[in-house]
């Protein structure tokens, strides 16, 4: 084919037809010319139009700009177009587009929220207070007054008044009786009064006389606060404390300088059993198991069993103490085997106990199978919330405690560290912005306590945890993300809310953290999020007495209406016409867009949010086999258990355990640097000891096999 003025001419046909031809083919020339003006004038009007829409020219660069210059039309200036307000027309655009497309529905193809049954029950209620005082016992004057004084307490309560005098007698006692009802100054009084008053004074190098063991580290501290306000009139009782976290050279030395009261961890004490040589126990009078359920939880029978033994071979005759707010076959085996001859004392109201209308199925051995005492001040709800919505619920209730009610201090448990870690930077960053604007902001001009994010779990350092726990203790205000170290006697005044978003394994676990609130007489309330699947755990509940509340989700959703931070963005001067619930789930979808935005920000949060999910998903498998039926993996949807982490899709292999995937990964690289490493070994040596002369030879070689292959038939191209 050649080309000839714009007339393609076909070299195949013969002179004679072209010279036939050419009339026509000047005529079609004419034709395809007046075409291509007309196309070239229609492009040159519409340039300005397809710009406003977006769309990119395929015009080179200078043409472009060119173009751009301002034209005249008709003696009048013609508007120029400005790319850069092309440009960010486009972004607003696309953040519109982005705010629509993103994130799919959250209120369709969801599982319907059943029914939820409600058993009636009575609660064992058990009576907190009683009308008598502290002076009424025999005790050392000092001590009252800094009970008086110090802890501003005058009267006891109804565990006090009857464990302070068995204490007092030198009995051996088993004490049951509901989280806050001042269990810790049932044994720190009469350990103080009986170490006191011994005729020989106590020397600080004589060692350890009382011993307290405790389940975490942040009750160690709480007890040891506590015998330090009581010891404050007996200066030469020195109490001390052990733990996981701290130096072992530190804590050495302050036993070597001698400490009369000692609280520790169980698993701290083994180790300084094992291997600290001035650690001894041969005037020890009192020993206390506080919490003594969570300690065999947690596995430390075997570090019991260590310290019984360590103490029996150099003391025999001494006092026990074993405290709980939950008795299980575990706690009684041990109480067996430590205590002697022991006063049971339990603090419950004989007018409710009566078990005709407990339903005992389905429990396992080493269940609890009695009814658990509730504060009389505590009000207790569940919500039925889909998967899809949880994060977006959670949201909003904590916005709801933050800027529409005052004087909001709420405690959130999670399952797992990985969770609480999530969702504290996840909230940090959503709800607060940037942490340091926060902080440098000061309180808000409303008058409304900034909201503050704290959280606190097993794999934080030691330091972090204890500034953490005496930082929410001091506080009026805040949100504390925490796992179930925080469950158990820790003493956080003020607590007003405990949200339970991952249901606990058991009654007596809900019962211990629903105990952060409504302490010694005052008012709180408790909040459990359950999926559609997991209805039934409300029965579970009913079986031990504990009677719980509906709370509509929708009435959690609804604070989203009060703030307009969360309405959609309307096109140009449109209104939005949206009204009740169709309001309330566009809210929620442009809060659930700020989460998916923030967590698909890089790929880095997007694999924080998958570890997260896998996580939640592990932890999931771990509840007991008599709850199976209720809380099972193959009852979760993995694509609506993502959207409450902030993906957009599940991710392949959700389920996968890391610890597969992360030696899988490191042998790779390891068996690529081993063959890097041998060939650059076999490289070296043939340099060393090689001629020179390899490179020409496999050069003429190569030659020569080129020619062979030239020379063979058929291999012609």
């Amino acid at each position: 084919m050649a080309v000839t003025d714009g007339v393609l001419l076909n070299l195949s046909e013969p002179p004679a037809a072209a010279s036939r031809t050419s009339s026509g083919a000047r005529a079609a020339q004419a034709r395809r010319q007046a075409r291509a003006t007309k196309r070239k004038s229609q492009a040159s009007r519409e340039a300005p139009l397809a710009k406003r829409r977006g769309k990119t020219s395929s015009l080179p660069a200078k043409k472009t700009a060119a173009k751009e210059t301002q034209r005249t039309f008709k003696g009048k200036a013609r508007k120029v177009f400005s790319p850069k307000k092309s440009s960010a027309g486009a972004s607003v655009r696309n953040q519109e587009q982005k705010l629509c497309v993103k994130t799919s529905s959250l209120f369709k193809n969801n599982p319907e929220i059943p029914e939820l049954p409600r058993p009636v029950v009575k609660q064992v209620q058990e009576k907190v207070f009683s009308s008598d005082a502290f002076h009424e016992l025999d005790l050392h004057p000092h001590l009252i007054s800094t009970l008086n004084t110090v802890l501003n307490m005058f009267n006891m309560t109804s565990v006090q008044k009857q464990s302070i005098p068995v204490l007092l007698e030198g009995r051996d006692a088993l004490v049951q009786s509901q989280t806050g009802s001042g269990k810790t100054l049932a044994y720190c009084i009469p350990v103080v009064q009986s170490l006191q008053a011994m005729k020989t004074k106590i020397q600080r190098g004589d060692g350890p006389y009382a011993l307290v063991l405790v389940p975490t580290r942040e009750l160690a501290l709480q007890s040891f606060d506590t015998f330090q306000k009581l010891l404050k009139p007996f200066t030469w009782i020195v109490p001390g404390v052990l733990m996981g976290g701290e130096k072992r050279k530190s804590e050495k030395a302050r036993l070597r300088k001698g400490i009369n009261i000692l609280i520790t961890t169980p698993g701290r004490l083994v180790d300084h059993i094992n291997s600290t040589k001035n650690i001894h126990f041969s005037r020890i009078r009192w020993l206390v198991l506080d919490e003594a359920d969570r300690i065999l939880d947690l596995g430390f029978e075997k570090a019991i069993t260590v310290i019984l033994n360590a103490i029996n071979a150099e003391c025999q005759k001494r006092q026990n103490v074993l405290l709980s707010a939950t008795l299980t076959e575990a706690v009684t085996r041990l109480a067996d085997v430590s205590l002697h001859d022991p006063v049971s004392i339990s603090v419950l109201d004989e007018s409710l106990t009566d078990d005709s209308d407990f339903d005992t199925d389905g429990l396992e051995s080493g269940d609890e199978l009695d009814g658990f005492a509730i504060p009389d001040g505590l009000e207790q709800y569940v919500v039925v919330v889909p998967s899809k919505l949880r994060l977006v619920c959670l949201a909003a209730f904590i916005l709801q405690k933050y800027k529409f009610e005052t004087d909001q201090k709420v405690i959130v448990f999670f399952s797992s560290c990985e969770l609480v870690e999530f969702h504290y930077h996840l909230f940090l960053q959503t709800l607060l912005g940037d942490a340091a604007e926060a902080e440098a902001a000061g309180p808000s001009p409303s008058g409304c306590p900034r909201l503050r994010f704290l959280r606190m779990h097993g794999s934080l350092d030691q330091e972090e945890r204890t500034a953490v726990f005496q930082d929410f203790a001091r506080a009026s205000t805040g949100i504390l993300f925490c796992t179930d170290i925080a469950a158990r006697g820790l003493d956080l005044p003020q607590v007003t809310w405990i949200v339970q978003y991952h249901a606990p394994s058991s009654a007596a676990e809900y019962i211990h953290r629903i105990g952060r609130t409504a302490r010694i007489g005052c008012h709180g309330s408790s909040l459990l999020v359950l999926a559609p699947s997991e209805a039934e755990y409300v029965n579970s509940l009913a079986s031990h007495k504990i009677n719980v509340s509906e709370m509509k989700m929708e009435d959690i959703l609804s604070v989203l209406t009060k703030d307009d931070c969360f309405k959609r963005k309307q096109r140009g001067n449109q209104k939005s016409r949206a009204t009740g619930p169709q309001d309330i789930q566009e809210r929620a979808t442009v809060l659930q867009t700020v989460f998916e935005d923030y967590v698909h920000s890089s790929e880095s949060m997007v694999s924080w949010a998958q570890r997260a999910l896998q996580s939640f998903i592990r932890s999931y498998a771990t509840y007991p086999r008599h709850l199976k039926h209720i809380f099972h993996v193959r009852a979760l949807h993995l694509g609506h258990v993502a959207k409450s982490f902030g993906l957009r899709d599940a991710p392949a292999k959700a389920g996968a355990p890391a610890g597969k995937k992360k030696r899988a990964a490191l042998k790779r690289p390891d068996l690529h640097k081993k063959t890097q490493s041998k060939r650059r070994l076999a490289e070296a040596l043939r340099s060393e000891y090689a001629s020179g002369m390899e490179a020409g030879v496999a050069k003429v070689r190569k030659q020569s096999q080129l020619a062979e292959q030239g020379s063979q038939p058929g291999s012609a191209i």
